[in-house]
């Protein structure tokens, strides 16, 4: 028999409880902006420098622009639209830009856990190591926030076996490592349980854009047409739609167009949707549908 990994099992979305989100509306969804820093010469990345050290000067410059000119734009994006952000926050950001916290904090959107540093992958730790990593993000969040963070999502999205664990011992409410469903699913986990909350591999712009080489008008296409299409079934069920973004992809400025046509075309076809954050989301679907 196959290796299972026993957080919950399968059910196909055609049988699920009925439930709405606020007023009604069938469709949720969330714009997922992820802000990370990287040690210099040392850290994890996508390297578009084949043939050199990776990682190395120009893969490390290349994400920086999105943290001192990439953000920027989006930001300005995002208040034209009125598009609320769930920011995924690597935590050594507040040492080395916390003007762009600020900028996020002073929206009113959502701060969640994504790790110290994507120079540093959770499955590389032992558990007492992971432990004390979810920890220190954690009291940073609550430090700079004054509340603690309420969702995850891990580094390189790479958690380990015992993240979801170590997540719900330390207080989280959700998880947004695995993309396996339209819907929020529920996860056993050996306390209790914690909230999967669908956050897309596909309407991604790293896999889309730096992996299978697409360009940003095939990437505004896929969001408009992922959109679309999920509003036709959310008719029968309530759906959740995340789209994944990052500053030093997106935010350059000639990618800015297509993005700013996907959201206008999101905008105008918008009624019945609910436009929110991944843990406005966790919340309603938590008081809504039980533990199962």
């Amino acid at each position: 028999m196959l290796r299972s990994h026993d957080r919950f099992p399968y059910s196909p979305i055609t049988r699920r409880a009925e439930f709405s989100w606020p007023q009604g509306r069938r469709l949720a969804v969330h714009v997922c902006l992820n802000l990370e820093h990287f040690a210099y010469g040392e850290g994890l990345g996508v390297s578009y420098s084949p043939g050199l050290p990776h990682p190395n000067t120009y893969n490390w410059a290349w994400r920086e622009y999105g943290n001192r000119v990439g953000v920027w734009r989006l930001l300005e994006l995002f208040d034209e639209f009125k598009l609320p952000v769930s920011l995924l926050l690597n935590s050594e950001v507040y040492d080395h830009c916390p003007e762009v916290v600020a900028a996020f904090r002073d929206r009113g959107d959502e701060i969640i856990g994504h790790g110290r540093t994507n120079s540093e992958h959770q499955n590389d730790f032992d558990e007492a190591g992971e432990k004390k990593l979810i920890d220190d993000v954690t009291a940073a969040i609550e430090r700079h926030e004054g509340k603690k963070p309420a969702g995850w999502l891990s580094p390189g999205v790479n958690p380990s076996n015992v993240t979801p664990d170590l997540l719900q011992e330390a207080g989280y409410r959700y998880i947004l490592d695995w993309p396996m469903d339209d819907q929020p699913v529920w996860m056993r986990t050996r306390k209790g349980r914690i909230l999967s909350l669908p956050y897309p591999q596909e309407v991604n712009d790293i896999p889309m854009i730096v992996l299978h080489h697409g360009t940003a008008e095939a990437f505004a296409d896929m969001i408009t047409a992922n959109y679309d299409e999920m509003r036709r079934q959310s008719r029968k069920q309530s759906l959740v739609y995340g789209i994944a973004l990052h500053a030093f992809i997106m935010g350059q400025p000639f990618r800015l167009e297509a993005l700013r046509r996907a959201f206008e075309h999101m905008r105008k076809a918008g009624d019945g949707a609910w436009f929110t954050t991944t843990g406005a989301i966790a919340d309603h679907f938590i008081a809504a549908v039980p533990k199962s």
